[in-house]
């Protein structure tokens, strides 16, 4: 623990420079110089590094890019494997384990050791690895790497300790599972086909052994011969070579015939008495043309054979159908008797696997399920139903059934919200769903002691809003909300106009919830916020719509005579200049309804509506198109119930709504929220300097551009080529027509768009980059991305870009988080990089015009840029004296909170506090009528106070601590319905829950602390006297994406997550460095996108598209872990095998008698070259051990428990052998006396 005093009174407001430590300290507690005074703080700061730990909890959701299935028949456990190198094991809700292989390759197979708690993955690097599941953290036990050979296919029979790998040169090997040690038993494939044979068999594709004899193994080579191999003679019973590529096979459970699905769409099936043809070949999907031949079908990848007692034999394969439909649908067949089922699948079948009651092959099967594992899906069929229902998932499989383009998540939620929220959701549940239990029941799992709510909100491409419900490390949906219902269906467009409309015009941008008062506000990509209520009742109500005209001023906007001397470029070819329109048209897309002019880019439903129980939209606030361009999206939100009001801004400025009276209080541009205390010296611009050019074009002037707006550009819009849009050999004409508006805050990745023609879907969602991520515009110096083009270098003003038509929405295609794929070098040493362009630039090899060099740089030539001039750095820094050219800044961050607008203010009052891109915070003080009849009717005002304070780079969250260091809430609203029922009891009136900063520190004065974080500092600052008590620089190497003002273990603290990778968590007041881990690099933009904190110490991610990765930096949770997970194996006792009877076990073979030991032991097989595989001893697979130790200190660790448990054991073996002998004296002494008392009895007397 650690103790500091800071003057109180009396201190000096310092400037942002003068208190900020030096960079190389790590933290710098600048202490402002003032008189003493007697009033002093006395904070017990409680948390130290002993508290932080940096571990993964649970994976949420469906694997991505799924490759293998595996299940274990007596655990019910399912494994699926995925081509990053993950393996998923699911059992009963709530068992959810991930697993990952270091190497990362892909699996191509997994096989469980069935009811042994174990598992064996073959990779794609060609390796085995044995997986120990007898502990809630699964390990690897052993890895065997094969050299020479690469694997293919593996079969491991039940109860057997020996796996079969077949490999791609045909070969079959045998490997020890208990040792992991290769055999020296090998089937050659020169061995087993014919000598006669004069071409290469193939790779093994399947391998099995016969139900009636293990002694018999059936190889599947590719080329479409077949061979049974006696293990014992070492030979070849028979070999089968089928003029077609064989895919799979599968055994009748008497092992008299078996099945095989072939490359043309047949089924062959093939009885071991007669193996010179087969005695029925089928096409199931094969129709007979008029000529009398069979059209052609698509291969069957794979054939499950599975008898059953009471009816006739299930033959399950996918594909086989006929290639006479395009675009036809996957689809999973079911054949029982003459009866065919085609079940279409909405994605490809990667895998699927029967579930059977038995796990003896040699036994009647009794299939009862199939899993199905699709590339987006997993779903499994119920077969003992004639109409094959579907069983109801009970895992979150579906977080991407629309792309996911934001997350929030509350911790400690009130414990009413949840139940609510499922009683609500759970009448719009899909029905037709199987009645009986989900069939993977394995593992066990109860709920933790340490549980509280938790609810994790993820927004969606198509509008949707998710509720989950995230308690105890599960996640099961609670509500789902359609944003899109509150407008109007977009008109269908036909042409050439349809690749201009919004694909995705309702996609979430980001969301604001306040539990308590379950007020809940939605930002979408079309630059509108949708405020909600909830409701236990439906209602009819007609939803109120805002337009905000948040644009420049007309006195910031350079009218377009002032574009005549500015420099443009062309080549020859490219189009003639065109008289200047004050609003033009997209080039080849006008329309006959005008340019587009105050009004939204949706349109509201005006009628009354009738809305069910649960969240029911109540207000709809849209930004305008102004002159032709589109509204800017919206960077900044938040909501306060108690006060009434919602805020937003963008790179234009900022906008208070009150949303009880459904009014605009203020709406202004970031410059005027300034008045005099503009800490910038903004210079004059010159729209007539022209700059020379150092690529050689001719300078020609464009009058098709304008550049009214253009001194309206925040410092993070974007900056593009337009005098070239015509011209295919400069830009490619879908970059070309997307003519980008200025005033859009986003960074369009462009290296994605490959050629003219086609429809524009660019890489990110929303279309953000690093520099608006969460909506944050946290960059002021966004620059141009262009697709690997040097930049023309223009003028001073530079050439307006041209304007989107009436008919261009502001964005294309909203994709999601988790499309954003920028494939990012990982490198092992930590690479810092001074700023996003700079790394942006690095990682797509474009370029990347700044407005501070003024000249073309070539590709790849950042980095002697940067080292030279750190122009990037030197812009982004909130210190510098002047900013030309570029004199809008975005609005980054919101919060209301009780706090004290000028520095003599002596009471807290209802404040805004105002981040902006370049590191301002302004402090906006309100006035709001107490009376609840009064705040109905008079007015809020709100006006800047003039309170200025500076920080390096975009301000990213604030946060208030009163002066004993607690956390400050925000004052809400309490819950109440509106649309209930008329009762004398309800409340009608506003019950408001203030948390004043003066409420508890009666002892210490008045005041409170403000806590700033930014991207590259943080500053803890006295109100009201706005002295700066503590100051650290987080990062100068890298900057900050998310920050948040967290409580752990009964305190607080401030969690950063940077862009190189790490998580840092920061003390408060104080400001000192309590952890700081290289957890995650950053290698694609989903997960600076989605990345947040929350209480209790946990943090969560988008992993992949379809995956949600919880995490926790608390040790108490780490502590708490083991005992919140689930079981995977639970001890059951293996089921017999049938009684198979005299006459039919000596006619069907002596399979019983088969010892494998024997022949692929050392003794009889001998060893394996070393050279062909190499054994790699694995973890320990002690839970802990991994993180707790390593190298020697590891090993030393292990030995001493492993010896305490030794000595434990023998300890009480000693205890029980002291007992025994105890026991056997009694009883010898009794034994002796009752010898000695009948020792003279005769017999007649006993």
């Amino acid at each position: 623990m650690k103790k500091f005093r800071k003057v109180l009174d009396g201190l000096t407001t310092s400037s942002p420079g003068g208190t900020m430590g030096s960079p190389s300290s790590g933290s710098a507690a600048g202490t402002p110089t003032a008189a003493p005074t007697p009033k002093e703080i006395d904070i017990q700061e409680t948390l130290v590094s002993e508290n932080f730990q940096m571990c993964k909890t649970v994976r949420h959701g469906f694997p991505c890019q799924p490759t293998a299935l595996a299940f274990d028949p007596v655990q019910k456990i399912l494994a699926i494997g995925s081509r990053t190198g993950g393996v998923r094991i699911l059992g009963r809700p709530g068992v959810d384990c991930y697993c990952q292989h270091e190497s990362g390759s892909a699996v191509l197979q997994l096989q469980f050791l069935i009811n042994e708690g174990a598992l064996v993955t073959a990779c794609a690097d060609d390796t085995l690895h044995l997986w120990n599941l007898r502990q809630r953290r699964p390990a690897v036990l052993h890895s065997l790497k094969f050299n020479r050979e690469r694997i293919t296919f593996c079969h491991l029979p039940f109860q057997s300790k020996w796996l079969y790998v077949g490999t791609e040169r045909g070969n079959t090997h045998i490997v020890n599972i208990e040792s992991f040690i290769l055999s020296g038993y090998v089937i050659m494939w020169n061995k087993a086909i014919e000598l006669s044979t004069k071409t290469h068999p193939g790779p093994v594709v399947h391998l099995s052994d016969c139900p009636k004899d293990e002694g018999k193994l059936l190889i599947g080579f590719e080329s479409g011969m077949i061979v049974q191999w006696d293990l014992r003679g070492k030979k070849a019973d028979f070999r089968i070579c089928y003029d077609e590529a064989i895919h799979s096979a599968g055994w009748h459970h008497e092992g008299k015939q078996f099945m095989c699905s072939h490359s043309d769409g047949s089924l062959s099936m093939w009885n071991l008495r007669n193996t010179t043809k087969p005695f029925q070949v089928t096409f199931p999907h094969g129709k007979i043309q008029k000529d009398g031949r069979k059209e052609s079908c698509k291969p069957i990848l794979k054939v499950e054979y599975k008898t059953s007692r009471s009816s006739e034999p299930f033959v399950i394969f996918s594909g086989g159908l006929s290639y006479d439909k395009a675009g036809r649908r996957p689809t999973l067949t079911i054949m029982h008797g003459k009866a065919i089922t085609v079940l279409e699948m909405d994605y490809p079948i990667v895998e699927f696997m029967a579930l059977c009651e038995t796990p003896y092959n040699n036994e009647v099967q009794e299939p009862y399920a199939v899993v199905v594992l699709l590339e987006k899906d997993l779903i499994v069929v119920d077969l003992t139903q004639s109409n094959y229902p579907v069983f109801e998932n009970p895992y979150p499989m579906d977080i991407h059934e629309s792309p996911v383009t934001c997350t929030a998540y509350f911790a400690d939620c009130p414990p009413d919200i949840i139940p609510i929220l499922y009683s609500i959701g759970a009448k719009h549940k899909k029905t037709g769903y199987s009645q009986k239990e989900w069939p993977i029941a394995g593992g066990t799992w109860t709920l933790g002691s340490n549980t509280y709510p938790e609810i994790i909100i993820t927004g969606h491409a198509d509008g949707s809003i998710k509720f989950w419900d995230a308690s105890a490390i599960t996640l099961q949906m609670l509500y789902k909300l359609k944003t899109s219902k509150a407008f109007e269906k977009p008109k269908p467009v036909e042409g050439r106009a349809a690749d201009l409309v919004e694909e995705d015009p309702f996609a979430v941008q980001m969301v604001s919830w306040c539990p308590q008062s379950r007020i809940f506000c939605v930002v979408g990509i079309s630059a509108h916020i949708i405020l909600y209520r909830f409701s236990k009742y439906d209602a009819n109500t007609q939803i109120t719509s805002l337009e905000v005209r948040l644009q420049c001023e007309s006195e910031d906007v350079i009218s377009p005579s002032d574009n005549e001397n500015n420099p443009c470029f062309s080549e020859s070819g490219s189009h003639s200049p065109q008289t200047h329109h004050h609003h033009p048209a997209s080039p080849g897309s006008r329309t006959p309804e005008g340019n587009k002019d105050t009004i939204p880019c949706l349109k509201v439903k005006e009628r009354m509506v009738r809305v069910p129980p649960g969240y029911q939209a109540e207000l709809v606030i849209q930004l305008l198109w102004v002159d032709g361009e589109p509204p800017q999206q919206i960077t900044s939100l938040d909501i306060n119930s108690a006060y009434g009001l919602l805020a937003f801004g963008n790179c234009n400025g900022l906008a208070v709504v009150d949303y009880l009276q459904k009014t605009i209080l203020l709406c202004m541009s970031t410059l005027d929220l300034y008045g005099a205390a503009d800490p910038y010296q903004r210079l004059t611009r010159s729209p007539r300097r022209n700059r020379q050019s150092t690529s050689g074009l001719t300078e020609l002037s464009d009058n098709q551009q304008s550049i009214d707006m253009e001194r309206s550009k925040s410092p993070t819009s974007v900056h593009y080529p337009t005098s070239l849009h015509n011209d295919p050999r400069i830009l490619p004409e879908a970059v070309a027509s997307l003519r980008a508006s200025h005033c859009s805050p986003v960074f369009y990745l462009l290296d994605n768009v490959k050629g003219p023609g086609r429809k524009l879907s660019l890489p990110t969602d929303l279309k953000t980059d690093l520099d608006h991520v969460n909506g944050h515009c946290t960059s002021p110096t966004s620059q141009l991305c262009s697709a690997g083009k040097p930049r023309v270098p223009m003028g001073p003003e530079g050439p307006r870009l041209t304007r989107r038509g009436p008919g261009r929405p502001p964005f294309r295609k909203a994709q999601s988080a988790a499309c954003m794929e920028i494939s990012l070098p990982v490198s092992h040493t930590e690479v810092g990089y001074t700023s996003r362009r700079a790394m942006l630039q690095q990682f797509h090899g474009v370029t990347m015009y700044s407005h501070d060099e003024h000249h073309s740089t070539p590709p790849y030539s950042w980095t002697e840029k940067e080292s030279r001039e750190n122009s990037f750095s030197r812009s982004r820094s909130s210190s510098v004296s002047s900013i030309d050219r570029d004199t809008k800044e975005a609005i980054t961050t919101l919060q209301f909170g009780e706090s004290y607008g000028r520095k003599n203010d002596a009471l807290p009052n209802p404040c805004l506090w105002v981040g902006t891109s370049l590191g301002v915070v302004l402090v906006i003080p309100m006035s709001i009528p107490t009376d609840h009849e009064e705040r109905m009717e008079e007015p809020v005002t709100m006006g800047p106070s003039g309170t200025v304070l500076m920080l390096k780079g975009s301000v990213l969250r604030f946060g208030f601590l009163d002066c004993m260091g607690s956390l400050i809430q925000s004052p809400y609203e309490v819950w109440r319905d509106l649309n209930g029922p008329e009762d004398p009891d309800r409340v009608r009136k506003r019950k408001l829950v203030h948390f004043s900063p003066s409420s508890s520190q009666d002892s210490c004065g008045e005041g409170h602390l403000a806590v700033v974080c930014s991207e590259r500092q943080a500053k803890v600052i006295l109100m009201p006297s706005q002295s700066v008590l503590f100051v650290h620089n987080i990062t100068e190497s890298s900057f900050v994406l998310r920050a948040d003002v967290v409580s752990v273990s009964n305190s607080v603290c401030l969690a950063c997550f940077c862009a190189n990778g790490h998580i840092m968590t920061l003390s408060l007041p104080s400001l000192r460095p309590l952890m700081d881990v290289n957890y995650l690099p950053l290698t694609d933009m989903r997960i600076a996108r989605t990345f947040c904190f929350t209480n209790g110490g946990q943090a969560l991610y988008l992993s992949s598209p379809t995956e949600i990765q919880r995490i926790t930096y608390s040790q108490e949770m780490c502590d708490n872990l083991q005992e919140m997970l689930g079981e995977l194996f639970t001890p059951i006792e293996t089921p017999e095998a049938q009684n198979r009877g005299f006459l039919k076990g000596f006619f069907g073979g002596n399979s019983h008698n088969f010892d494998r030991e024997e022949l692929f032991g050392e003794a009889a097989a001998g060893k394996a070259s070393r050279s062909l595989a190499q054994h790699i001893p694995g973890q320990a697979g002690m839970e802990g051990m991994k993180v707790a130790a390593s190298g020697v200190v590891g090993d030393l660790a292990r030995a001493r428990i492993a010896l305490d448990e030794r000595g434990q054991r023998l300890g009480e073996l000693e205890d029980r052998t002291a007992l025994m002998m105890s026991s056997a004296e009694v009883f010898s002494k009794h034994a002796h006396e009752l010898m000695l008392k009948c020792k003279d009895k005769k017999w007649y007397q006993f």
